[in-house]
């Protein structure tokens, strides 16, 4: 396979790049299934994530069609969508959130310091419609989106109030938004419900360091969340199924 070892910033757009030039030269044939992640991730010298960010990068192009438990496929390019110019500068996914774990994990731990009670109602008042609303949907991101904000709001500074909110606004990229496609489902709004729900309960215990650990494990556990497999390598039981 004639790839080439990339490295500087934004590797995915790089792979991308990579992988778009050998569709369109020839390489891979309409239909045709691309080498696995692994496969792609070794022979480029980049990690598993940057490789998946790339396919999904290529997904919103219409270049490929991702079949979970199957593999990546050549798509017709019949419709193409216009590859994004290099000024979008679009984050992928794993870098917003390994921003926002080292950000968003500073501010927990000042948080557990400075939280007024009034602070702990909104952040209770965000958990309270997480726990009431059905995810996948709109509803749930502005509620989770609200309960991260309500956080930084408890340091009484519109600047981090207004990064938080920003950073959580990538979601609405397209990268974003197709990645959670895959990966998002009840079981993993559960799964950060109670990761949230651990978050506030150390800031009203006024626990610095469980603050800022326990905001960070969230945002963690959150990439590897959309770190799992939509290839074929070790594909579980319900992604086959639900490959369809």
């Amino acid at each position: 396979m004639p790839l080439e070892a990339v490295e500087a910033r934004r590797l995915y757009r790089q792979v991308a790049d990579q992988l778009r030039a050998l569709i369109d030269s020839g390489e891979y044939a309409v239909g045709s299934r691309l080498p696995t992640e692994r496969d792609i991730a070794e022979q480029l010298k980049v990690s598993r994530p940057t490789v998946r960010e790339a396919l999904i990068a290529l997904e919103v192009e219409g270049r490929v069609r991702i079949r979970v438990g199957s593999g990546i496929y050549v798509s017709d390019p019949a419709a193409l969508a216009a590859p994004l110019p290099a000024s979008a500068m679009i984050e992928g996914p794993f870098e917003l959130l390994r921003a926002r774990e080292f950000i968003e994990g500073a501010i927990a731990e000042e948080a557990a310091r400075v939280a007024k009670p009034e602070d702990i109602a909104r952040i209770d008042a965000s958990l309270l419609a997480m726990a009431n609303t059905q995810h996948p949907g709109d509803a749930s991101m502005i509620h989770d989106r609200a309960f991260h904000v309500a956080v930084a709001g408890s340091l009484d500074n519109a600047v981090l109030v207004r990064v938080v909110g920003e950073l959580f606004d990538q979601r609405l990229n397209p990268y974003f938004a197709k990645l959670a496609h895959y990966f998002e489902n009840p079981e993993s709004w559960g799964a950060a419900l109670s990761e949230h729900q651990a978050i506030r309960d150390a800031i009203a215990a006024r626990d610095p360091d469980a603050a800022r650990l326990t905001m960070r494990e969230h945002l963690a556990r959150s990439q590897e969340r959309f770190a799992q497999n939509f290839g074929t390598e070790a594909a579980s039981p319900r992604a086959q199924a639900r490959s369809g």
